[in-house]
């Protein structure tokens, strides 16, 4: 299973913006953004002080790669994730943005049993959590309106998930999962409205891009 070993306070510098993709130590003030707010390599100040001048080319790969990058897919994924989304009726955009929202591992993410994205792949890779009963490892998976998600009796034993159930309170789940903290599980109720989706994501840049 390919994922992105690099450093990842180097992504959310090249996007200009935090993808809180190390969790709570995002919102510490060790977090690399509020060190050193400006795209990397050599003349990563000098880029960043010109601001956004780019082409119309340049703005849509940065909405692609900032999506990307935030879901922790890779080019290959991403881009079965987008002629998915392209089959389906609606919005292509709407549609590709639901899709990377009802992911096992971003689903165990919301739910606030993780405290990143990347995180929450692990659990997943390591059998933590069954989906309607059944033991899943496929981070990957795409949840259904009905499908339920809980963590494994013998995960619950574990300190670490004790721990993280304090956690989770302090951060309210999606309004479109069903959260249940005392026996570790949740229920999507629908599908996540375009609202309740990261805001800094650009859909429309995305499907431009593709469609080039």
């Amino acid at each position: 299973m390919a994922r992105y070993t690099g450093p990842v306070c180097k992504l959310c510098r090249r996007e200009g913006e935090k993808l809180f993709l190390k969790g709570a130590r995002c919102y510490s003030p060790k977090c690399a953004m509020e060190k050193r707010n400006w795209a990397p390599g050599q003349h990563g100040k000098a880029t960043s002080a010109r601001g956004d001048r780019g082409s119309d080319y340049a703005r849509q790969l940065r909405a692609k790669q900032r999506a990307r990058r935030t879901y922790g897919v890779l080019e290959r994924q991403f881009r079965r994730f987008y002629s998915l989304s392209l089959k389906k009726r609606g919005l292509t955009g709407l549609n590709l943005l639901q899709s990377l929202e009802l992911r096992l591992d971003n689903v165990v993410y919301r739910l606030g049993l993780a405290d990143s994205r990347a995180q929450a792949r692990q659990f997943v890779n390591h059998g933590h959590f069954t989906v309607n009963g059944i033991k899943s490892d496929i981070p990957s998976m795409l949840l259904k309106v009905g499908d339920v998600v809980v963590l494994r009796e013998r995960s619950k034993k574990l300190e670490f998930f004790k721990e993280m159930a304090d956690f989770a309170e302090k951060r309210p789940a999606s309004m479109w999962l069903d959260r249940d903290l005392k026996s570790y599980s949740g229920r999507v109720t629908r599908f996540p409205e375009r609202a309740e989706i990261d805001g800094s994501l650009d859909e429309q840049l995305i499907v431009e891009y593709y469609s080039r």
